[in-house]
């Protein structure tokens, strides 16, 4: 913990009490995270925290803007080296909203439900303009349009709802509850061939 603190005094206090807070987050939910619970999982007093947020909604809008730019960055290297508008590129472009949301449903979690109470916050909303337009682009190339227009946010909005409930019914385990047996790649490509047709 000695170590810690020294550490901390040399600037990383802000990262670490973010990165114990992301964990905490991802283990209890965002609902049952505590400033105390991450004071001590980063081995720091109580009052460290207050040299860097105001109280706990600050700490959780820290490790929310941080996930949703590690999302930004997961769906854009899903079509890096992607030819653009084409079925598989739109397809792995969910396949990677979903492998983001299960691989951290906590912060998945956090990041849609406190936007309702920082939807003025403007770094979260350009965080989420962002990533939606990623998928406004593609749509955009498959209709072979330059500029996003009134048919590609009407035909980008169901690809979007199919794999954001995918993905709490993943994360829910409501799929394995169930039972199903599903190809979810198989699913979701025939699904987004679907939609995008005219």
């Amino acid at each position: 913990m000695t170590a810690k603190r020294a550490n901390y005094h040399h600037g990383d206090l802000r990262a670490g009490l973010v990165e114990a807070t992301r964990q905490l987050v991802e283990e209890k939910g965002p609902d049952r995270f505590s400033v105390s619970d991450a004071c001590r999982a980063a081995g720091v007093s109580t009052a460290a925290p207050y040299r860097h947020f105001n109280d706990r909604d600050e700490m959780l809008l820290a490790v929310c803007s941080e996930g949703m730019e590690r999302f930004y960055d997961t769906m854009s290297a899903a079509v890096a080296d992607k030819a653009p508008g084409t079925i598989e590129t739109i397809n792995d472009l969910g396949l990677a909203y979903i492998k983001f949301a299960t691989s951290e449903p906590g912060v998945f979690r956090l990041s849609f439900g406190i936007a309702r109470e920082h939807e003025g916050n403007p770094e979260i909303v350009e965080r989420g303009q962002r990533i939606y337009g990623i998928l406004l682009a593609q749509v955009a190339a498959y209709f072979g349009k330059p500029d996003v227009d009134d048919e590609v946010l009407e035909r980008a909005f169901p690809l979007w709802t199919m794999v954001h409930g995918l993905s709490f019914l993943l994360i829910d385990e409501k799929i394995t509850a169930l039972d199903l047996q599903l190809d979810i790649e198989t699913m979701m490509r025939e699904n987004t061939r679907r939609l995008l047709a005219d």
